[in-house]
């Protein structure tokens, strides 16, 4: 799994122009997921992110998680993070895994973040979707199960 984590103000996402998911602050989540992946990829995930130290303390170092700052995520499905733009000019894209698993996963994946006590929206899965947010910082890291 691979999940570009963008830390923000507030975001939303749009689906079919209907809103699909709103927060005020915390970590915007854009989710691929490859076939290989399996539930303990998206438990490793789901723990790393809740307890990443990205938000400053009282003296402005990057030293509380997530959890400690009571903060929300905006989870969205991305396949492309799964493109191979080595050859060609159109991305490959057979490292994504199939909807049908892909979906399972991405739900598990967001139900684990819930049970770890985060408040998560979500965008609507397979779809066309607009995303807006504003960055904190910004603080975006890449962080992969493999």
């Amino acid at each position: 799994m691979k999940v570009v984590l963008q830390r923000t103000r507030n975001a939303s996402v749009t689906a079919d122009g209907r809103l699909s998911g709103q927060i005020e602050s915390g970590f915007v989540l854009l989710v691929g997921i490859t076939h290989e992946d399996i539930e303990k990829d998206a438990d490793w995930l789901a723990d790393k992110i809740v307890n990443l130290r990205v938000f400053e303390d009282e003296e402005g170092k990057m030293n509380r998680s997530l959890l400690d700052e009571g903060k929300e995520i905006l989870s969205v499905s991305q396949f492309t993070l799964y493109g191979d733009c080595r050859k060609g000019r159109r991305p490959n894209f057979m490292e994504a895994a199939k909807p049908s698993q892909a979906e399972k996963l991405y739900d598990y994946f967001n139900d684990e973040l819930r049970r770890k006590g985060v408040h998560v929206e979500t965008g609507v899965f397979g779809s066309m979707m607009d995303v807006q947010l504003v960055n904190d910082g910004p603080v975006t890291l890449i962080i992969e199960s493999k």
